[in-house]
C-alpha cells in the first residue's frame, strides 16, 4: 500500500487551508492518509494512481464540491429484497471510505446500514432483505457531513394491470451532451422500471469516468424507480465481445473470444453496472475470476430473466472458415452457412441453458415473462456504417453459432416470453423462426440513444419485401439472415428515419389480457405534445396468451 503525506498532499494539490476547511477534503473518519493503487495501469485514470493529481478529466469534471461527491444511486426490487449501489466521485485520500444508506420513517431519517466504497470504482452495494415492498419509502445516501443524494423507493406497482418498461442502449461518446430530452420524455411516461441493456459508456479505457458521466445524464430518472443495468461490448473496453468463459483474447478486437483487459478491469465494470441486480442464479465465476450476473428479477408480476449472451460465447478466429478481411465479417454471400455451424461453438452455454429452463417453468397466471439481453438472436442489419458497406452476416450477432441460437430460441418461447435487448443501433421488431417461419418468440431491440455512430440499415439486397409482408414498410415480411434463419421482420427504423433513428423504447406489458405492446420513439419527439410520433411501423401488440 503506498503512503502519501499529508504535507505532500496539501503541496501537491495546491490548495490553501481556506479551501482545505471549506471543502471539507480531510475526515475525522480518514484512511489513514492512504490511497490504494490500482492492480491495473494504463486503464482508468480514477481507480485510484493519484487522480487527483491528473489534468483535467475531458469526460466529466470530477473535482466536484464535497457536498456534492454522491453521484448518484441506483437499485433494484425483487422478491422482498432491496438492492442499491451508491456510486461515488473519485475520494481524497483523507477522505471518509464509509457511506450511509438512510429511510425517512415516523417523521426522521434512520440509519439501515453502512457500508465501505470500493476504491477501483468508488461504488459500494446495499442489500436490504425482507424490504417491505407494499409502500413507497424515501431514501438518501450520506458521505462525510454534507454530502447526500435522495430518491424513492417505490411500492412494487402488483395492483397495476399495465406494467411500463422503458428501455434504452448505445449512450455514444460522439455526443457528450446531457439527455434532458430523454430524461423529459421518460418524466413524461412515468414507466415503471428502467432497462440499459448496454454500451452505456464508450470510452473503453475510462469506465469509471464514463459510468459517472451516464450516471450524472440519467440518474433524475432512476433515483425513485427500479433499474436494470447490463455491460456490453465498449463497457468492457473491446469493439466487440466473444467471452470465452473468460478467457485472455489476444487483441482488443477479441475476435480470437475472451477479454483483452485486466480482469480486475472487467470485475470492475461489471461491479458497477450490475451489483445492484438480484445475486446470480449461479455466482460461480468464470476464468481469471471475472463473476457472473445472470438472474431473474420480478416486479409488478412481470418475471425479466436477465442473461449474458457475450460471456460464454465462442470467438470465430481460427474456428470458423474466415468469408472476409476479418474473422467476424462474412462478405461472401455464397458461402455454406452449415460450415460455420460447428459441433463445439456455444452461444449462452449450459450454465444459461439451466437457468432459462428453471425460470421458464414458473408458468403462474398472474405473471409475465420477458428475457433481457445485450443483442438480438439474428442478423438483422444490412449494411453497416454507411450505405456502401453491405455486411452478409455479422458474427457478432446472436444469429450465429445457429445451433446455439435456435437452442436458446427455444427456451425463450417455451417460457411464453418476448425478448427485449439492444446493441445493433438499428430499431427492430422481429418474430422467430426457428423449425418454421414464426415458431419462436418476438424480439425487440431498441434504437441506440446516439445513432451518429456507426449506423446500421435494414436494406434486403433484392429491394423487395418479403413474403406476408404487412405492406407498412417497404421491407417487411419473412426473409432468410445471412445465417439462413428464419426471421419475419415486422418493423425496422433505418437512420434515415426521424432522429437519425436515435431514441428509446417502451414496452407495455398488458397483464389481464396477456398482451405485450412494443413502442418506439424518436429521441426529438417531445411526448409531452399531442402531435408527437413514435417511428413508422409502431407500436406493435403481441398476444401471449
Amino acid at each position: 500500500m503506498s503512503k502519501l503525506n499529508r504535507r505532500n498532499f496539501i503541496k501537491k494539490t495546491s490548495l490553501s487551508g481556506a479551501a482545505l476547511a471549506s471543502s471539507s477534503f480531510f475526515s475525522s473518519n480518514a484512511k489513514s492518509e492512504e490511497y490504494q493503487k490500482s492492480p491495473f495501469s494504463d486503464l482508468d485514470t480514477l481507480s485510484t494512481n493519484d487522480w487527483w493529481n491528473r489534468p483535467e478529466n475531458p469526460i466529466i469534471d470530477i473535482k466536484v464540491e464535497r457536498d456534492n461527491v454522491i453521484a448518484f444511486g441506483i437499485y433494484t426490487l425483487s422478491k422482498n429484497v432491496l438492492k442499491l449501489t451508491a456510486q461515488l466521485f473519485p475520494l481524497y485520500p483523507d477522505e471518509s471510505r464509509n457511506i450511509k444508506f438512510e429511510i425517512y420513517e415516523s417523521g426522521k431519517w434512520n440509519e439501515v446500514q453502512k457500508k465501505e466504497i470500493n476504491e477501483i470504482g468508488w461504488s459500494t452495494t446495499f442489500k436490504i432483505e425482507n424490504w417491505d415492498d407494499t409502500k413507497n419509502v424515501r431514501y438518501r445516501l450520506r458521505h462525510g457531513k454534507n454530502a447526500e443524494f435522495e430518491g424513492k423507493i417505490r411500492k412494487n406497482p402488483i395492483e397495476k394491470d399495465i406494467i411500463k418498461l422503458a428501455a434504452f442502449s448505445c449512450n455514444s461518446n460522439k455526443d457528450r451532451g446531457d439527455r434532458q430530452e430523454y430524461v423529459k420524455n421518460i418524466n413524461h411516461i412515468d414507466p415503471d422500471i428502467l432497462f440499459f441493456a448496454g454500451d452505456q459508456s464508450y470510452d473503453h479505457k475510462e469506465h469509471t469516468a464514463a459510468w459517472l458521466k451516464f450516471g450524472m445524464q440519467f440518474r433524475d430518472i432512476f433515483r425513485e424507480r427500479p433499474c436494470i443495468t447490463i455491460p456490453d461490448d465498449h463497457d468492457i473496453g473491446q469493439g466487440n465481445l466473444w467471452g470465452e468463459n473468460g478467457k485472455i483474447a489476444s487483441s482488443p478486437a477479441g475476435n480470437d473470444g475472451g477479454y483483452f483487459y485486466h480482469n480486475e478491469y472487467v470485475k470492475m465494470v461489471e461491479r458497477a453496472q450490475t451489483s445492484h441486480l438480484p445475486d446470480p442464479f449461479d455466482n460461480t465465476p468464470i476464468e481469471q475470476g471475472i463473476g457472473v450476473y445472470y438472474t431473474d428479477l420480478v416486479y409488478g408480476n412481470i418475471d425479466f430473466a436477465i442473461i449474458e449472451d457475450r460471456k460464454f460465447k465462442s470467438g470465430p478466429k481460427n474456428k470458423i472458415p474466415q468469408q472476409g478481411p476479418r474473422p467476424d465479417h462474412i462478405r461472401n454471400p455464397d458461402y455454406d452457412p452449415k460450415s460455420i455451424d460447428l459441433d463445439g461453438l456455444t452461444l449462452l452455454g449450459k450454465r444459461q441453458h439451466k437457468f432459462l429452463s428453471e425460470w421458464g417453468k414458473n408458468q403462474k397466471k398472474s405473471i409475465m415473462k420477458a428475457v433481457l439481453s445485450q443483442t438480438g438472436f439474428c442478423g438483422g442489419a444490412h449494411l453497416h456504417g454507411s450505405e456502401d458497406n453491405r455486411l452478409h452476416a455479422d458474427l457478432d450477432s446472436n444469429g450465429w453459432p445457429q445451433r446455439g441460437r435456435n437452442q436458446a430460441l427455444k427456451l425463450i418461447k417455451k417460457a411464453n416470453a418476448v425478448h427485449i435487448a439492444g446493441d445493433q443501433h438499428l430499431a427492430t421488431v422481429i418474430h422467430h423462426g426457428v423449425d418454421e417461419y414464426e415458431d419462436g418468440p418476438w424480439a425487440f431491440l431498441v434504437p441506440a440513444m446516439v445513432n451518429n455512430y456507426y449506423s446500421r440499415w435494414w436494406w434486403p439486397k433484392d429491394g423487395k419485401p418479403g413474403k406476408k409482408s404487412n405492406n407498412v414498410l417497404p421491407w417487411n415480411g419473412r426473409y432468410l439472415d445471412g445465417f439462413e434463419n428464419k426471421i419475419t421482420m415486422h418493423a425496422y427504423a433505418n437512420p434515415d428515419s426521424n432522429s437519425n433513428g436515435a431514441g428509446f423504447g417502451v414496452i407495455k406489458f398488458d397483464k389481464p389480457n396477456k398482451e405485450v405492446t412494443f413502442e418506439c420513439w424518436p429521441r426529438y419527439q417531445d411526448l409531452s405534445l399531442k402531435k408527437s410520433e413514435q417511428f413508422k411501423g409502431w407500436p406493435i401488440s403481441v398476444s401471449l396468451g
